[in-house]
């Protein structure tokens, strides 16, 4: 009998068109040999052009999901993606606040769309969850909405500063924590218009590589060729950023 493999709880909206948030996290949690569970936070309506409407679940809705999949099936690591609002946002770190166990906070503003997906009391409670969290990946925007590199340091967090929203024909990842010299990860951008869910897709491949027993680094190494091999399968759906290619796609060991 194969070994059980590791259970990764995904709080996140719903992406109705498929490429990001909850059924980006699903998608690639299974591809590298996860058991994905789901805590949805709320439900959208929207494709590669944008977000048309959002219906945001009650907190209290949030937490049930939580505690029905932590209760009975257990967990082995955290995705946080998009939380909708500070409620919502209080209410799952409160949940987490002693769980042993990976946590990733990918701290999400706005969908690549442009579409703003946290408002400013949300952005508040981030604070916590970075607090919480083994590591925060923000992108540049988010970063910058964060307070920049400074304040990251202020706060003495683990954090992925990602370089995908940078220009220039390198993409540079840089790995900060506390006490320790940064980590770069610097390649050649892969030129498409198809990147929709690449936030939502890094941060649950890191997730599950740190609950397969990833070091740090390891994880974030085998989450970015994760990201990159599924840019490379993109299917090329929609008018607007299409959704990566997560189905052509196997982790590896």
């Amino acid at each position: 009998m194969s070994s059980r493999p590791p259970r990764i709880l995904a709080i996140a909206g719903s992406d109705s068109s498929g490429g990001a948030g909850i059924q980006a996290d699903i998608k690639t949690i299974t591809m590298l040999g996860g058991y994905a569970m789901t805590a949805i936070t709320a439900v959208t309506a929207q494709n590669t052009r944008g977000v048309s409407a959002v219906e945001t679940l009650s907190p209290e809705f949030v937490a049930a999901q939580m505690d029905a999949c932590m209760e009975d099936i257990g967990v082995d690591a955290i995705k946080i993606g998009m939380l909708g609002n500070a409620d919502i946002a209080e209410v799952v770190a409160d949940r987490l606040e002693d769980l042993p166990c990976p946590i990733v906070f990918d701290p999400v503003m706005v969908a690549t769309s442009g579409s703003v997906l946290a408002d400013e009391a949300t952005i508040e409670v981030f604070e916590w969850l970075m607090d919480l969290a083994t590591l925060t990946t923000p992108n540049v925007p988010e970063l910058a909405a964060l307070g920049g590199t400074e304040a990251m340091a202020g706060r003495e967090v683990a954090y992925l500063a990602k370089g995908g929203d940078a220009d220039g024909p390198m993409v540079e990842d840089r790995l900060v924590r506390p006490g320790m010299d940064d980590i770069v990860w610097s390649e050649a951008r892969i030129v498409t218009r198809h990147t929709h869910g690449t936030g939502c897709t890094l941060s649950s491949a890191i997730a599950t590589r740190l609950a397969l027993a990833d070091p740090l680094e390891e994880a974030i190494a085998n989450a970015r060729r994760f990201v990159r091999d599924a840019l490379m399968a993109a299917p090329g759906f929609g008018l607007g950023s299409g959704p990566l290619g997560h189905h052509a796609v196997r982790g590896t060991d």
